[in-house]
């Protein structure tokens, strides 16, 4: 799924947008027990209660696409006949009605979802008629369109609150606030089928995690039968690591400065050219981009060979994946220097009387604590 077809979804989850007709909870304890179970109708709600769930729900399908939204694909021989696949299509087909496929889906979460504390399984399913956009993008209201029905999981920490004193208004008095249960934002959660070229793709999944450290080794191989995709935080670190290995002594400021510039350049002008395609890199357009930020050709051919065995040889990756492009930070064990990655230029490194420095040039605005101080200096 790409971010437009992304977000056309996640538009759905309002009151006035959605077909959705009840939503399936299930309550689980820090020992793995289901506590409760609800099957609530939205129409039975009051519009504060319904926005407030819808919102929970919408959060699932938040963040950037490769790095929080990873596809999940099924093989051809899953499709046809597997009992996870055939488990997701019982609850979109049903529309949660199938009693058998929900109690089978909570258990295979609670089994394989490891979270500390309690925590709140979600699932929802809505049918979406699918307007029919021209090549230009307009609706087309007397064109056929496609019938959507998709299947969505979250899964949503509940957090206990501390008691704090609160305002009375019926006594006109301060007391003391109960201890409550709340719902927190999505973990974790699945969108099924996928919405590839805006239709359902029985082939396709989309996996949502708030943590891009974290793999769900356990989760993924329970639903999708498939290997976790590498998390986007072992990306990062992956890439810096076979980077640093490559260029070895090599493996300047200025060197990494450049890539951190070219990452940013690709992920502004897919920005600006609205381009629908996910942003991604491959192996050989990595090794063009290293030769052109100062590496050798040698140096460029050794990342390359390291990048096969870590990632693979076909493998492309998402510059946003690959470094923090929204900042730009310059660290040793004892300090840490944040930089407006627009001017990172105002750093650079230099040996002086033997020692190794790190020089950033300060003209004005110099503040230490929050007090303005001068540098002082030859006249």
């Amino acid at each position: 799924m790409n971010e437009k077809e992304i977000s056309e979804i996640r538009r759905r989850f309002r009151p006035d947008k959605n077909s959705i007709t009840h939503v399936r909870g299930c309550y689980v304890n820090e020992k793995r027990e289901i506590v409760s179970q609800f099957d609530q109708s939205l129409a039975m709600l009051p519009q504060e209660e319904t926005e407030n769930l819808l919102s929970v729900l919408r959060r699932t399908l938040s963040g950037l696409q490769g790095r929080n939204l990873i596809d999940m694909p099924f093989t051809t021989a899953q499709v046809v006949d597997s009992d996870e696949h055939r488990l997701l299509m019982a609850l979109r087909n049903s529309m949660l009605r199938d009693e058998d496929a929900v109690q089978a889906f909570f258990h295979k979460v609670i089994d394989t979802y490891t979270q500390e504390g309690t925590y709140l399984i979600l699932l929802a399913c809505d049918t979406y008629d699918v307007p029919y956009r021209s090549k230009d993008g307009e609706k087309q209201a007397d064109a056929a369109g496609e019938v959507y029905r998709y299947v969505l999981c979250s899964i949503c920490p509940v957090k206990e609150t501390k008691p704090v004193l609160g305002y009375d208004v019926a006594d006109n008095a301060f007391r003391n606030r109960n201890i409550d249960w709340l719902v927190s934002a999505p973990v974790l959660g699945v969108l099924f089928p996928a919405f590839n070229e805006r239709a359902a793709d029985l082939y396709s999944a989309l996996l949502y995690t708030k943590d891009t450290a974290a793999d769900h080794a356990a989760f993924i191989d329970a639903l999708f039968r498939c290997e976790p995709p590498m998390p986007a935080e072992t990306q990062k670190e992956t890439f810096g690591a076979i980077l640093g290995d490559a260029l070895q002594k090599d493996c300047s400021l200025e060197v990494v400065q450049n890539v951190h510039a070219a990452l940013r350049e690709m992920i502004e002008e897919h920005k600006v050219n609205k381009e629908i395609k996910p942003l991604t890199l491959s192996r050989g357009a990595m090794k063009v981009m290293l030769t052109a930020c100062g590496a050798s050709d040698e140096q460029a051919e050794a990342f390359s060979g390291k990048y096969t065995e870590e990632f693979g040889e076909d493998k492309a990756l998402s510059p946003r994946n690959l470094m923090e492009t929204k900042k730009f930070e310059v660290s040793t064990p004892d300090v840490t220097i944040k930089v407006n990655p627009d001017r990172n230029d105002l750093i650079e490194t230099r040996v002086i009387d033997g020692a190794k420095y790190i020089l950033i040039r300060a003209d004005e605005g110099v503040e230490v604590n929050g007090i303005r101080i001068q540098i002082a200096g030859e006249e």
